[in-house]
């Protein structure tokens, strides 16, 4: 068990108590109303060391499409002549303000570190950098909680949304990182944002970010990749691509932010922007289902699970709590350039999840305002 905060036991007796004791936060890529109300969310931070959420575009348009827990307040704002888009931020940001609420005393155990709550910028705002920055005004304004994380897109667009919007004092998940040249564009983008709101007398105490990197749509991608040449040499490399990024990610990770230039920000308050494993269920039923838990258990990260990925954790990950990311940078670059000198397109392949990714998050939105508006049809 764990206390109210979520935090680890002081002998460690699970795979999830021994990664968190190491110093992964564990953080659930999942929220629906149905969670909230049932006591089920209270129960994860309870018993499975969960202290944190994610949400995203695709999670809100499957937790609308499904059951009736939003039927009552879709009559509500039916009633009240709500647009699809009032309606949509009402129902997201009602959800994610109550899971922060929840999430409160782990945010306030934590010294503001964990218990957080991520909601997503509208993804159609992701190639715009003024829309993103006023879309993250508004949705921390409305949420209206400390412990609130605005989700933001790694692109090129996004990168000066995310300095905007840490200068304002915003703590931001800068999600849909694939590449080691983003994540370093990302860090560095948080540092200046640092550097402008201690400038503006901003308290920079309060303020958290997380670097969401992505991991097995990048091995899906390059395993194809692999597949297609053909070789033994190459069928190898199978599965190790993901790994080996976001292991130089931690590299690059400590190399920024043990520079006399944060160290600066960290004398007047300033927080490290956490590297996020993400993307962390497999998707190649050869691999074990824990793999992008077991392979990243180093301090001062947080690793985001979908439900069936944090069961799988609690019943049989290999996880010990034993540092599986220090020591493995010079074989993780050997590994990235053996895949690009057997052919594989891998910077092109990276470039080209972004767009994907960024495309799903577009689609799985206009699914949200297509269940809402047929919610506020039928209510009305």
């Amino acid at each position: 068990m764990t206390d109210i905060a979520g935090t680890a036991p002081t002998t460690p007796s699970s795979p999830l108590a021994e990664i968190s004791a190491a110093g992964v936060s564990i953080w659930l890529d999942d929220l629906s109303r149905d969670s909230l109300e049932s006591g089920d969310l209270a129960g994860l931070i309870a018993d499975q060391h969960v202290v944190g959420v994610t949400t995203n575009p695709t999670i809100f348009a499957g937790a609308l499409a499904e059951g009736t827990a939003y039927e009552a307040q879709l009559r509500e704002l039916a009633a009240a002549g709500a647009s699809t888009e009032e309606a949509v931020l009402t129902l997201t940001t009602d959800d994610v303000r109550r899971a922060c609420d929840i999430f409160r005393p782990t945010f306030e155990a934590t010294g503001g570190k964990d218990g957080r709550v991520s909601i997503e910028v509208d993804p159609r705002l992701a190639h715009d950098t003024d829309a993103t920055i006023k879309e993250a005004h508004h949705l921390w304004n409305t949420v209206d909680r400390p412990n609130l994380c605005v989700k933001i897109p790694a692109t090129k667009e996004g990168l000066p949304a995310i300095t905007a919007a840490t200068a304002a004092g915003i703590s931001v998940n800068v999600t849909l990182i694939f590449s080691l040249d983003r994540y370093r564009a990302v860090a560095q983008a948080y540092v200046d944002g640092l550097e402008r709101a201690q400038q503006a007398g901003v308290d920079l105490t309060t303020i958290h970010s997380v670097a969401s990197v992505f991991l097995s749509r990048i091995d899906a991608k390059v395993d194809a990749a692999l597949e297609q040449i053909g070789t033994p040499e190459a069928s190898e490399l199978r599965g190790r691509a993901a790994i080996a990024g976001a292991r130089l990610c931690y590299e690059v990770f400590e190399e920024i932010f043990s520079t006399p230039r944060f160290a600066a920000l960290a004398a007047d308050g300033a927080h490290r922007q956490r590297p996020l494993w993400a993307s962390t269920s497999t998707k190649d039923p050869e691999y074990p289902d824990t793999m992008y838990v077991d392979e990243l258990v180093v301090a001062d990260v947080v690793n985001t699970m979908p439900r069936k990925t944090l069961a799988a954790v609690a019943d049989h990950s290999r996880a010990t709590g034993e540092d599986t990311v220090h020591g493995t940078y010079d074989e993780s670059r050997q590994v990235l350039d053996a895949i690009v000198r057997h052919g594989v397109p891998y910077e092109t392949i990276l470039s080209d999840l972004e767009i994907a990714g960024v495309d799903s998050f577009e689609k799985s939105w206009a699914e949200l305002l297509e269940t809402v508006t047929n919610g506020l049809r039928a209510a009305g």
